[in-house]
């Protein structure tokens, strides 16, 4: 069932060349703006039930624009948003709050913003207080909170009764790590329950972890909307576009709907890569967990490169980062490189996995990271596997050095 559809949804922000000008456009007169801003045009999209949809983007896409105008704070220019049910969203920090009131008076005031009745509220209250976990600042005036007491307020108002669509915007950022997990681990119950969830964040780690779908947006258009890892490796990608003109993308889903990202303008480029045994050398599909493996990369420059660094990820099956490097931050950047030459990086580590399918990724660029300048850049360029054979079982994706004591 659909619950929330977004039509053309659009916002123009126009400057007139006097007041008069702009009073006499609000009564439809054919009046021209000066000039005009649209931070969000033409958005169409719908959420299914329990669907939780990620909002990504860089500064200015027009995300919030976007979801005020979903709830309604903000009026749109054109289009139209459809809610089937009741929605609940944490969009600013101090959002509908008086900084006067004591938290408990902003919880009554706001909730009954919100559409929750005077009584209802007063039954819910014990448990705002219970979840925001603020002890006596509930009752001191909301000018004495800091960021994260307030994003504790605001969230435990906001999912006091579990609502059809719940609109999260980047407020528990703020927050302590405590309080993030506490909120996440709400978050994914109120999905399971049916809720619609949209997610607009930075921690592309929190999109892959809790959304089923991703919408890119940039300059207020739909830039991309897909599956998690493809969308936020896009994402990744495009951010170093922006500094490179020539950098192209390339994205297919190889083995098991592995997603294989490229990106690149091709200064250097990755010619090959092998995961292989350390003792015997040969090609490894199959990793056993405890052993040692090496992977084996071929570069070569296109052009000259006064610097060029080598770095290496692995991810698991659900797209989270398990481990990586590269040689900028172990002190071996190299420098120098002229056009033709050949280069052949070699990494040894000791494969400390839990079982599972991995995926292995390279990078080619300068500085510590690949926005500066990326020559290549490869998710999932390998794909393995890695089962424990000879290891006492365990369980995740780490497979930690331990041993027990035992006392009687």
């Amino acid at each position: 069932m659909t619950v929330l559809s977004v039509s053309h949804l659009s916002k123009c922000y126009a400057n007139y060349a006097s007041s008069l000008e702009r009073f006499a456009g609000w009564f439809g007169a054919p009046v021209k703006p000066m000039e005009e801003f649209w931070p969000v045009r033409g958005v169409s999209f719908s959420v299914m039930a329990g669907e939780a949809l990620g909002l990504i983007g860089q500064n200015g896409a027009g995300k919030s624009t976007l979801l005020k105008m979903i709830t309604g704070t903000v009026r749109p220019t054109k289009g139209t948003a459809q809610v089937a049910g009741r929605i609940s969203a944490i969009l600013e920090l101090g959002l509908g709050f008086n900084p006067e009131f004591t938290g408990r008076q902003n919880a009554f005031h706001a909730g009954g913003l919100m559409g929750l009745s005077q009584s209802r509220l007063a039954e819910l209250m014990p448990h705002i207080e219970d979840f925001a976990e603020i002890g006596e600042f509930f009752d001191q005036p909301l000018r004495t909170y800091s960021s994260g007491m307030q994003a504790r307020l605001a969230f435990a108002l906001a999912t006091a009764e579990r609502p059809e669509v719940l609109i999260v915007d980047e407020v528990l950022s703020v927050g302590d790590s405590y309080f993030q997990h506490k909120s996440f681990d709400r978050i994914r119950s109120f999905k399971a329950a049916g809720t619609s969830i949209i997610l607009v964040t930075h921690s592309m780690g929190d999109v892959r972890s809790l959304c089923d779908r991703v919408i890119l947006l940039d300059k207020g258009h739909v830039l991309k909307d897909g599956p998690p890892d493809e969308v936020v490796d896009y994402y990744n990608a495009l951010i170093a576009a922006k500094e490179n003109d020539k950098l192209t993308i390339e994205q297919r889903r190889e083995r098991d709907e592995w997603l294989y990202s490229r990106s690149g303008n091709k200064a250097a480029a990755v010619e090959s890569v092998a995961l292989t045994d350390s003792e015997s050398g040969a090609p490894i599909k199959t990793a056993i967990s405890g052993r040692s493996m090496t992977v084996r990369a071929r570069i070569v420059a296109k052009q000259d490169i006064p610097e060029l660094v080598v770095g290496f990820m692995l991810k698991d099956r659900t797209g989270h980062t398990v481990w990586g490097t590269n040689t900028w931050h172990t002190g071996q950047v190299l420098s120098s490189i002229a056009a033709g030459d050949d280069i052949e990086c070699r990494l040894r580590l000791t494969c400390a996995l839990g079982q599972g399918s991995y995926g292995l990724s390279i990078a080619l660029h300068t500085g510590d990271v690949h926005i500066d300048s990326n020559f290549d850049w490869i998710e999932n360029v390998e794909v393995f596997d890695v089962i424990n054979s000879d290891r006492p079982f365990f369980v995740g994706t780490s497979r930690l050095e331990h041993a027990f004591e035992i006392v009687r």
